[in-house]
């Protein structure tokens, strides 16, 4: 049994964590990995089921071979920019994302984070049409998604209370639906619902002034609402639209990429056929600090013109060390095939989750690959939205105690268990994970079934 990290004494009145309270409890210290595992200072061992922040991709194990790779760039060349000149390693780097990229998409900019690959790419999108003698700058995303919390990015951001200390925002941005209502809808209504998406979708593009509006960012899978997926009619709809209007169509893929949902790119795997991809976290498995945008051959040919640039950048993209360790970390996951690895286990984790259906308080469990969520059924009340989540307990709390680390959110009103390991964990993993998920949902059902019995019981 797992040890509660309010327990321990490691502290430090200096560290400022990200998205913490910080006069809340003292954190828990990690101080090892292996395999899908962590290791906290008190010798406690835990499951990460949620790859640290989607980003461990490659898991813990290849600490030496990526540590080897950093130690021979440093001997070599520590830094260099990609300012004008540049250096061997982000030369390669850009020739093995293009090679891995869908067809087209063959123009790789490195930055240094997710958040930041947003920032350049709504940059690209604008300098893009004024290359070619227009004015847009607008962009329009989706409800709840999460495109980072610079204050550029966080325009795009459709999580309103990350925005609202920071409002107002620097730049207009557009929000439209995204595919939560095909979630409950019936085999022969989904397209229905994608249509009507698609013609709320071109409502607002017509309503904002097209020639304004620069591009349309979308994840394949939206992680923020619940791994929401769309059928490839969606997708196919949203390329024809940015074409008719000539919006560039961003497919974020800072989670997607790199093996997630069983393909090098998720896009392909969805018929999305974007002209820029945004990326991160699995391009180095989280162990180098590296993000890159990957422009599609049209994007990138207005700035070949003599005199033309790009007129973006950054000291840390591109990093020679960061970009060693970034080819290692692709060097591995081809060497064990670990998209190929993910595409044939993900059905097993798959149905492990989907047995989770038979709970009272499990209403529905959707996802692709290693990337999944488990949504908790709620019931109509005066709260706000109208939701009132089934179960008092704390559930991060009660998996993190049967040695389980995953990520409980409360998207739009609505309880999501979000299990994504990373993509080395097998069926030893998958099994731990929701017999630990089946232990404490079981005990929110019986509370569920508890508080309907009480209420029916009533005198009227």
């Amino acid at each position: 049994m797992a040890t509660d990290p309010h327990d321990s004494e490691a502290s430090s009145p200096h560290l400022w964590r990200h998205f913490s309270d910080m006069g809340g409890a003292v954190p828990q210290v990690f101080v090892e990995g292996e395999g899908s595992y962590l290791i906290d200072d008190s010798g406690d061992r835990y499951l990460d089921a949620l790859s640290n922040l989607y980003c461990v991709n490659l898991g813990y194990s290849y600490g030496p071979e990526m540590g080897r790779a950093a130690f021979a760039q440093y001997c070599q060349l520590g830094y260099h920019s990609s300012w004008g000149s540049t250096h061997p390693r982000a030369l390669e780097l850009a020739d093995r994302l293009a090679a891995l990229a869908p067809a087209g998409l063959n123009h790789v900019f490195f930055t240094p984070s997710g958040g930041e690959s947003v920032e350049a790419a709504w940059k690209l999108a604008r300098a893009f049409a004024v290359a070619n003698g227009e004015d847009r700058w607008k962009i329009i995303s989706r409800h709840s998604a999460y495109h980072g919390t610079t204050l550029g990015a966080l325009a795009l951001n459709g999580l309103d209370h990350l925005r609202e200390q920071f409002a107002p925002m620097l730049i207009p941005s557009i929000r439209t639906s995204n595919t939560r209502r095909l979630i409950d809808a019936g085999a022969d209504s989904v397209e229905d619902g994608v249509r009507e998406l698609l013609d709320e979708l071109e409502e607002q593009i017509v309503e904002n002034d097209p020639s304004t509006i620069a591009a349309l960012i979308v994840e394949p899978v939206q992680n923020h609402g619940g791994m929401l997926t769309a059928p490839p009619s969606y997708f196919a709809g949203l390329r024809r639209l940015c074409d008719a209007y000539g919006l560039l169509l961003v497919a974020d893929e800072t989670i997607t990429a790199f093996g997630r949902c069983g393909e090098w790119f998720a896009s392909e795997r969805y018929g999305l056929d974007p002209d820029i991809i945004v990326t991160a976290k699995g391009l180095s498995s989280a162990h180098a600090v590296m993000g890159a945008v990957i422009a599609s051959d049209r994007v990138f040919r207005p700035f070949l013109d003599p005199g033309a640039s790009f007129l973006h950048g950054n000291t840390f993209g591109g990093h020679p060390v960061m970009a060693a360790v970034a080819l290692k970390n692709l060097e591995i996951m081809e060497r064990i095939d670990l998209p190929g690895q993910v595409t044939a286990r993900q059905t097993a984790l798959e149905d492990r989750l989907r047995s989770l259906s038979d709970l009272e308080v499990v209403h529905n469990v959707r996802g692709a690959g290693y990337l999944w969520a488990v949504e908790l059924a709620s019931a109509a009340s005066d709260a706000p939205g109208g939701r009132r989540i089934w179960g008092p307990l704390e559930l991060e709390k009660r998996l993190h105690q049967l040695g389980v680390l995953t990520r409980v959110a409360f998207d739009d009103d609505i309880a999501i268990i979000n299990v994504a390991p990373p993509l080395v964990a097998e069926q030893t993993e998958f099994d731990i994970i929701v017999d630990a998920l089946r232990s404490v949902l079981s005990d929110v059902s019986a509370e569920a079934l508890r508080r309907l019995d009480h209420v029916s019981s009533r005198p009227r």
